[in-house]
């Protein structure tokens, strides 16, 4: 725990609230004594990402229109730019996962380790408050428009949403129209509905990734 706390920048007064970020849902399922997992931490997490960034957004572009500053919020948190502070980190190297889990690639899927930064953050904020949280976050998440840069666009779902409005004012709707799997190990298939009554589906390990995946077809099968 030293050693990720190191990486962190931040010494927890109470490692549970650590433990529990690094406890994936497959890992609590298996023991004999129940145990929390980083669900709701991930939850929580979430929330002050989300915060931290839009804060961050309004005071370095006083000058921003609104749907600018939603869609670099959604850039800045999605799965893709966590999964990258997660490899930065090697946080697949601390998380608890079920013996399936780990054996089908847990430790490197984008889902499981962007909900873990997630969880991460919500760790540091309940263990030292909101000023550890956003530094944390200013550091690992924020970096690149606090130095200027804006990052790459990696959020299909917004990229879609942009082309379809361009075309004809629709917004992309999602449904979860699938579920498979045991609870430790669901794979869901998400549905966007496009111009026309067509819909395109897409699958992932959380219904984010579902939906992003959904989007990126929908994007090449609209050409955009």
């Amino acid at each position: 725990m030293e050693a990720l706390e190191q990486r962190l920048g931040y010494t927890f007064t109470d490692r549970s609230y650590l433990e529990t970020a690094l406890t994936h849902s497959s890992y609590a399922n298996e023991l004999p004594q129940k145990r929390h997992s980083n669900e709701r931490l991930e939850f929580l997490g979430d929330a002050v990402l989300g915060f931290c960034a839009a804060k961050s957004i309004c005071r370095l572009y006083p000058e921003m229109p609104e749907g600018d500053m939603t869609r670099l919020r959604s850039e800045l948190v999605c799965e893709t730019s966590l999964h990258q502070v997660a490899l930065a980190l090697g946080l697949g190297d601390y998380i608890h996962l079920g013996r399936n889990e780990q054996c089908n690639g847990g430790r490197t899927r984008p889902s499981i380790l962007a909900d873990c930064v997630e969880a991460v953050i919500a760790a540091i904020f309940l263990d030292g408050g909101l000023e550890p949280a956003e530094r944390f976050i200013g550091e690992r998440i924020l970096g690149d428009i606090r130095a200027g840069h804006r990052p790459a666009r990696t959020d299909y779902k917004t990229q879609l949403q942009e082309l379809m409005q361009r075309e004809g004012g629709m917004a992309p709707t999602y449904a979860i129209v699938n579920e498979t799997g045991p609870d430790h190990d669901k794979t869901f298939t998400a549905s966007v509905a496009l111009p026309g009554g067509e819909s395109v589906q897409g699958t992932g390990k959380s219904k984010k990734e579902a939906e992003q995946s959904a989007a990126r077809a929908a994007l090449e099968r609209l050409g955009g």
